[in-house]
């Protein structure tokens, strides 16, 4: 802290507690109350594939607030606390899972990646989206400990996402496709552990254990191994996150190389390309033309001479010809 900012007082480390801890009757029905309604809002957002309907569920959903719960009782090594925000955090996790898992029982199509824009963003992490959670969690500890800048909390809850990848989670489920699921399950773990890695920072920052002390509030011994474990949850969460990075930087090599070679392919032969993709590591091309009219294998030959004689391809060729079909009418 510098001169100008002495960090906190005992009434912020009270304010803090009174809204993190949930330790009233009133404070957590408005929790589950909040996330009931978040959890069908995101849920349905993520049905109608509607970007505004899903920010909406990430302003109501008060996920948020255990996590910080769980940060703050680790800063204040209170582990009654510790376990009672994570378990609300668990619970709370259960419940959005089991509401999108409902929700998908009412849609008569499978809600997956490949139809949907909302599952398709939130199924493959990346260590971007660790760096980006980890910020996030930041501002969040700071808009917690300033209350001065608490107008940026709407903020904060759009920038992380929390309820809506637990709806993915959910429909994904009833779908059929729990590797999808497992996708977004790692993106609402990662976001978890950010924010409780870097709100655990700012508050030790803060001196938030200094403040509680002098004003005669009970504070445990903060071990070394917390700070530890916390640590390591994050670096836990970036294996799979760069496996991820990696997976999905090689994917858009891949499509790079071959988009120019498959054009030059499919220009030789008056085809058009109307799709280059790579779907569980083999390339897809798509081109439109009529019958007979594509040569697979001086399309491997193509992408072999553009340094992709490693990837397998898939080609698929669409009829581009066209019918009339006039309206019969009632007969």
């Amino acid at each position: 802290m510098t001169a100008t900012d002495p960090g906190v007082t005992g009434a912020d480390v009270d304010r803090m507690v009174d809204r993190l801890f949930l330790g009233t009757p009133r404070q957590r029905s408005a929790f589950w109350v909040l996330l009931l309604l978040a959890a069908i809002i995101a849920g349905s957002g993520v049905v109608a594939d509607s970007t505004a309907t899903v920010i909406g569920a990430m302003i109501v959903a008060p996920l948020m607030t255990p996590i910080l719960g769980t940060a703050l009782a680790l800063v204040l090594a209170d582990s009654r606390r510790v376990v009672t925000s994570a378990l609300l955090v668990v619970a709370g996790a259960t419940v959005v899972v089991a509401i999108g898992y409902l929700l998908g029982l009412l849609i008569p199509g499978p809600i997956v990646a490949e139809t949907n824009s909302q599952v398709a963003g939130r199924i493959s992490p990346k260590l971007i989206d660790l760096v980006s959670a980890l910020a996030t969690g930041a501002v969040g500890a700071f808009a917690l400990v300033r209350s001065d800048v608490s107008d940026t909390l709407p903020g904060v809850a759009i920038a992380i996402s929390l309820v809506p990848p637990l709806a993915v989670v959910g429909l994904t489920l009833e779908s059929g496709a729990p590797d999808q699921s497992v996708g977004a399950l790692l993106l609402f773990a990662t976001n978890v552990t950010a924010i409780i890695a870097t709100g655990t920072a700012v508050l030790i920052g803060y001196r938030v254990r200094t403040a509680a002390v002098d004003t005669g509030r009970w504070v445990g011994r903060l071990r070394a191994r917390t700070i530890v474990v916390v640590a390591l949850l994050v670096v836990v969460v970036t294996v799979p996150l760069g496996a991820g990075s990696y997976q999905a930087f090689r994917t858009q090599a891949i499509i790079t190389a071959a988009q120019p070679a498959a054009e030059r392919w499919a220009q030789a032969r008056s085809l058009t390309i109307v799709g280059v993709t790579v779907r569980q590591g083999v390339l897809q091309v798509a081109a439109v033309g009529p019958p007979g009219s594509a040569d697979a294998a001086s399309l491997r030959r193509e992408l072999d001479g553009a340094g992709l004689a490693d990837t397998s391809t898939r080609l698929s060729l669409v009829d581009g010809g066209s019918q009339e079909l006039p309206a019969t009418g009632a007969e």
